[in-house]
């Protein structure tokens, strides 16, 4: 246990944070996401719901401020207007660690699948709720 670091931020999940690149995108997913098939490097953070994970990663990455929507959320099959509980949370999340709204788009389920198969690393949580999947750019650390 280190001072000063989230408890959710394990050596493998802090690896791969740390090793990220401006434009670098992390996937944090559900428990139902096939994040095993689909990931280049995965890290597994079974005992957190998905906005837990959210909020701890954003106490160390800076989200992408060069582009619209540096946050991407999988749309609901069938109904693309609408918003999952799981959604409404990582916005939420997103505001309190940014202090300002940060803007999100849904993307649908296949396009949704190919960002994550081409994201740095992909966080599988134990997140039950559906739709529970993001994805986030990495911004800049201001000096």
């Amino acid at each position: 246990m280190l001072k000063l670091l989230h408890p959710l931020l394990g050596p493998d999940l802090l690896h791969a944070l740390a090793s990220m690149g401006h434009g670098d995108e992390i996937a944090i997913v559900d428990a139902n996401f096939p994040a095993a098939a689909l990931a280049r490097r995965l890290v597994r953070v079974d005992g957190a719901d998905a906005v837990q994970v959210l909020a701890a990663v954003l106490t160390l990455l800076p989200l992408d401020s060069f582009v619209e929507a540096p946050l991407s959320t999988m749309a609901v099959v069938g109904d693309a207007a609408a918003v999952p509980e799981a959604v409404h949370a990582f916005a939420d999340a997103a505001a309190k660690a940014e202090g300002r709204v940060v803007a999100w788009q849904a993307l649908a389920r296949e396009a949704f699948y190919e960002r994550a198969r081409n994201a740095f690393a992909i966080v599988q949580t134990g997140e039950t709720r559906l739709y529970g999947n993001l994805l986030l750019r990495k911004g800049v650390v201001a000096a």
